[in-house]
This record gives C-alpha cells, structure tokens and sequence, in this order.
C-alpha cells in the first residue's frame, strides 16, 4: 500500500482493513506494532445490496485458538457498522479500526457480526429489483468467521489486514425464497499486495473483471460507468504467481488476458482508457440443474482454453433444493497474454465457443463435474452427491 493511501486510511479509518499506525513498547521491553483492519467486497451475483453489520474483529496467534482460549486481540468498534458490500469495489475499503499488538506473528482472524433484531435487520439482501430480506447469520454472531491467515506484526510498524468478503459466494438462496449467509472470505497483508487495473469500453461498463489463479478467483469488482475497473489488493506475483484477468458481460463474450504480473505497492494496467478492451457480442445461454441438497454445493462455470481453465460465472445450489442455473456466452471468448506492453493483443478462441466444464464443489470437499456444450441452453446437468 502506498504511503498517501495509507496515510489516508490512518487518518480516517476506511471499513474493514486491519492496520497499524503506530507502534512502540509497553516500558517493560514488550515490542508492539499496530493492526488496522478493513473490508473490500467481490462483485455479488442478483444483488443490489448485501448488508452486513460488523460489531468486532479478533485475532489470535494459534490457528487452532478456540473461542474462550487466550491469547485474543480485539479490534472494537465503537458501534457496529453497517455495510453495503456491494459499494466495496474498485479498490474500496470500509475501515474496522486498529489496535496496538505484541509484535510478532498471528494466524487466525475472527470476523464478528451484529444479530438481527426483529424487523431491525443487521444483515440482509435486496435481490435485483426486488425488496429487502433478512440475512440469516447463524454462527457470525456468536464467535465469528473464522479466517486462517498468517501475518506478522513488526515493531513499530503499521501492518494493515484487508478482509476480501466474497458476497457472490457467500450467499445461500432457501427453498422457501430466504436467503442464508455461508461465508467465503479472505484476508491479505497489503505489506506484500499490489493492484491490476483496466478499462472495458463504455457499453460493457458494469462487467464482473475477475482476477484469478489456476481457474479459482482471487479477486473480483466491477468496471464503472466510464468502465475503468481496479482489482485491489492482490499478493505479488513472486510469492504465488501472475494472474488471468477475466471480463463477463451479459450479452458479450468473455475477456481472458493471461499471465499479468503484480509488483508490491504497483498497479500494473492491462488496457487504458484510449485503447480499452472491447468485447464481441454473444448470446446467452443457460445451463441449469440440480446438486444433492444435502452437499451444500457451489457450482461453478469453467472455460478452457490451450488446456487452461478459466472461472466465467458460479452460483450457490438452493441449500434446500439444490437447484441452479448459471447464464454463460455462447461465443468464442477473446484471449490474449501480457507482454507488459499495450495493447494487449486479443484473439478469438473458436474452439471454445459454448464449451463449457461445470464443476459442482460440496462443502465436504468432493467434486463433480460434466462437460456442456452451451451453445444452445443445457437443463438436467445435474449431479449426485
């Protein structure tokens, strides 16, 4: 994180990220850094608002710290904050708070939840177009969500902790139209994360941009009205590997630029706003089914192209039902790799016109999958768990 942004955020806390401002010792010898936390969102499926209430972070140095053992750090707010994850894209955080720690390294992140109370709803969705409706939250509000992820605190340093809450594969639809929260979130030391930017043109403004690894999102947001998009934070390159940026739009045929690095405190552009990335028109097409209910599955579209798969869209099955359906393009997608130089230079991939891998993940761990040809709707792509 650069130094104005970070000054920035220690000078008006922005939700959700977890850093330090400060540091010093307690007199006796005891070393101490500064955490801050903060909050950034991916882009939610059918939503125009997912609301949560955060009351508390805590943090632990064992990854196997129950909720009453010792050794919990509490970052406090002064009053639960409620916050629309859907306004956290592009680089937007909503800031948590800090708190002074013994310097040294910590494991376990817990994110605490305020309950609903009543019609005083502190976690909720409006779907798109329709009206508000409760969040159910059945664990959040007791110990928290728990996050394993190493990060060290130096002395007297500030170290700030972004949680990346996933909403898209968070929520969970009912058989009864409700709507459940089952939490994928993430957290990432921004001492060693860097950002990748872009624009699409003006007509695809409002695309999902993904950032992703070996066919998994890292991170995601949304390109803007003048169709600029950032995916921020993301770990550098050299500890985990460059990133495939993927585009999807309704109506348009996907984006893949592959192989983009990132570089600690740089933002590297893979199209500018004189030369954005353009999509070709596509029809839609539908693949739908059921999971095993009691899998608690998320199902996810997967493209391969040049043996390399490539996450277009996902969902969460209806936990009761075990219904889905996911809205994919029929056209070739265009691909291009980067060179560090730009244009990017972007070609269709003919043969992976509709070719699509469904993939059914089960909270146990097990995976199924079947190959559709979507060039036309598939429905009974089903699976059994």
């Amino acid at each position: 994180m650069n130094n104005i942004i970070k000054s920035a955020l220690c000078a008006a806390f922005v939700p959700f990220v977890l850093a330090g401002c400060g540091g010093g010792d307690d007199g006796g010898g005891t070393q101490t850094g500064t955490l801050h936390v903060a909050m950034t969102d991916a882009p939610s499926c059918g939503f125009d608002h997912v609301y949560v209430t955060v009351s508390q972070v805590r943090v632990n140095a064992n990854a196997n710290a129950a909720d009453n053992d010792a050794g919990w750090s509490t970052v406090s707010l002064a009053t639960p904050q409620k916050i629309d994850l859907l306004s956290l894209t592009n680089g937007v955080l909503a800031d948590l708070g800090q708190t002074a720690l013994p310097a040294g390294q910590y494991q376990q992140v817990r994110l605490v939840l305020a309950q609903n109370q009543g019609n005083n709803l502190a976690n909720s969705v409006v779907p798109t177009g329709g009206v508000e409706q409760a969040l159910a939250t059945p664990s959040a509000t007791q110990s928290g969500y728990k996050i394993i992820q190493p990060f060290t605190v130096q002395p007297n340093t500030l170290v700030d902790l972004v949680l990346d809450f996933n909403a898209c594969k968070s929520i969970v639809q009912r058989g009864n139209g409700s709507y459940a929260l089952k939490p994928v979130v993430t957290a990432i030391p921004t001492v060693v994360s860097g950002a990748i930017s872009g624009y699409v043109a003006s007509a695809e403004a409002g695309a999902t941009v993904y950032a992703e690894q070996g066919g998994k999102v890292v991170r995601g947001t949304v390109a803007d009205s003048s169709g600029k998009f950032v995916l921020s934070p993301l770990i550098q390159s050299s500890t985990q590997g460059n990133y495939d940026v993927v585009i999807v739009q309704n109506n348009f045929a996907s984006g893949i630029v592959r192989s983009v690095p990132v570089v600690v405190n740089t933002t590297t552009a893979v199209s500018a706003s004189t030369a954005p990335i353009t999509l070709p028109a596509s029809t839609m097409s539908t693949v739908s089914g059921t999971v095993t209910a009691s899998a608690n599955a998320f199902v996810r579209a997967l493209q391969t192209v040049d043996a390399n798969a490539y996450e277009i869209t996902s969902i969460n099955a209806n936990m009761d039902t075990g219904a889905y359906s996911l809205s994919v393009p029929a056209a070739a997608p265009i691909v291009g790799t980067y060179s560090g130089s730009l244009p990017v230079a972007l070609a269709a991939a003919p043969a992976a016109a509709g070719q699509y891998t469904i993939e059914a993940d089960a909270a146990s761990g097990a995976t199924q999958s079947a190959n559709v040809n979507a060039t036309t709707s598939q429905s009974n792509v089903n699976f059994g768990f």
